[in-house]
């Protein structure tokens, strides 16, 4: 059995890395084998590099660590009921560091209960997580209106998006992309995303 543990950030500017230390602690109470997978990419996408190795490479009765659900999931319930269903076909133990609930197993009916419990609880926390984004966007956009933002409703640089995809191919880092093209780093990864 090995402890996959998931860690995962929206933005690079934010530390997709900054639980990884507690959870690799947390998770030798399970066993000493285990694998990180760390990524900076949105919740609210079902297909994730990171996410995806990881369900690749687990094994029937491998555990699938994460600090909350919301690293997880920030996803639409129909995509989240698609990564729950990956993961019961993976044959993964989901346990979420803040749920306690999700750390014990039990045999017999004690343990079937759990299991309904922890089933409502996840999806619960996984809708909640989807709302707080969705509001975030809201009162980001409402900030915008307010503050006399208007959209300029320029077109893209197509000869720029192409440069980006030319210096990809040539193993540049992103960075190193957004400085030779002169633009931001997200940029960079939107255009690339397309």
């Amino acid at each position: 059995m090995t402890i996959r543990i998931y860690v995962r950030a929206s933005t690079k500017d934010q530390d997709a890395e900054r639980a990884l230390s507690d959870l690799v602690l947390f998770s030798q109470s399970y066993g000493d084998q285990y694998g990180t997978y760390i990524e900076n990419y949105s919740g609210t996408k079902l297909e994730r590099p990171a996410l995806n190795r990881l369900l690749t490479e687990a094994s029937k009765g491998d555990i699938l660590l994460v600090e909350s659900v919301d690293r997880l999931s920030r996803l639409s319930q129909d995509d989240f009921a698609i990564l729950k269903d990956k993961i019961k076909a993976k044959g993964l133990r989901l346990i979420i560091a803040d749920l306690p609930t999700t750390h014990t197993t039990n045999d017999g009916m004690t343990g079937e209960i759990l299991n309904v419990i922890n089933a409502m609880l996840i999806d619960l926390l996984a809708t909640m997580a989807k709302l707080d984004n969705d509001k975030r966007k809201e009162r980001i956009k409402q900030g915008l209106v307010r503050s006399g933002y208007v959209p300029t409703g320029k077109k893209a640089d197509i000869a720029k998006h192409d440069r980006i995809k030319e210096l990809n191919t040539k193993g540049l880092t992103k960075e190193e992309i957004a400085k030779a093209v002169n633009c931001g780093v997200a940029t960079v990864y939107r255009v690339l995303k397309e």
